[in-house]
């Protein structure tokens, strides 16, 4: 269960009666959408149906088994929220739109590459002074995935920008191979690996580019500073970091 600071009311009224339920404010949405595939106790904050959530009061049973056919709460809370309205108060609006935003950022920063500074990542906080020139603003009501491209729109004209993936090599020392190549391949999509005579470990990992420093950063850790890393851009063309 979430707490009931994280959450939002979902209010449907039906047949002279209120009811009211306390979830999470982004599975709302998604259950809305037909799109919420998580564990419903997971969402939220009351496994209980309300009159008045504020006050505690819960509406009579028969009213329960009139509009819904059951009294059972984990079969209603879904209903509610599908075909009632989410209720959010000013500070819970502030408090989604500002959680978003920096989901978003995230997000973009994990991704994004500076083209004309040979593909080097962009840091969060470039993206986020880039996107208070530009006139997007974050929507709390919409899921933060389906804002991406509009802001990735909003970001090109005031810096270079493009999402891509980056592929790497990495040449683990045989010292540092067994422990540190798991810790590697959990870092990305795995693309090839290969095991050396002398116990060496080479593996080839593809991630979003705007995170390779994270990937740099791993990579020395786990062979405390002695492997070596290329970033491979075709099959012929290494280019050795």
């Amino acid at each position: 269960m979430i707490s009931l600071d994280e959450a939002v009311t979902a209010r449907l009224e039906s047949h002279g009666e209120r009811f009211e339920v306390l979830v999470d404010p982004d599975a709302a949405l998604a259950m809305k959408r037909g799109e919420f595939d998580g564990e419903l106790e997971d969402v939220i904050a009351a496994e209980d149906i309300f009159e008045n959530a504020s006050r505690g009061d819960r509406p009579p049973e028969n009213a329960l088994e009139e509009v819904f056919g059951t009294t059972d709460p984990m079969e209603i809370i879904p209903q509610v929220v599908k075909e009632g309205e989410i209720q959010i108060t000013a500070e819970q609006r502030k408090e989604m739109k500002e959680k978003k935003h920096k989901q978003l950022v995230n997000r973009i920063a994990r991704n994004a590459v500076n083209p004309q500074m040979d593909d080097a990542p962009h840091p969060p906080d470039r993206i986020e002074s880039a996107l208070e020139e530009t006139d997007f603003r974050i929507d709390p009501m919409e899921p933060v995935g389906t804002q991406v491209d509009e802001a990735l729109d909003a970001l090109r004209p005031v810096i270079p920008i493009r999402f891509d993936t980056i592929t790497v090599a990495a040449n683990l020392p045989a010292d540092y191979a067994g422990s540190g190549q798991a810790k590697i391949r959990e870092f990305g999509d795995l693309q090839s690996e290969e095991w050396q005579p002398d116990g060496s470990w080479i593996g080839v990992v593809e991630f979003p580019a705007g995170i390779q420093n994270e990937f740099y950063d791993l990579v020395n850790e786990v062979s405390s500073g002695n492997a070596e890393t290329q970033i491979i851009k075709d099959e012929d063309d290494l280019d050795t970091r």
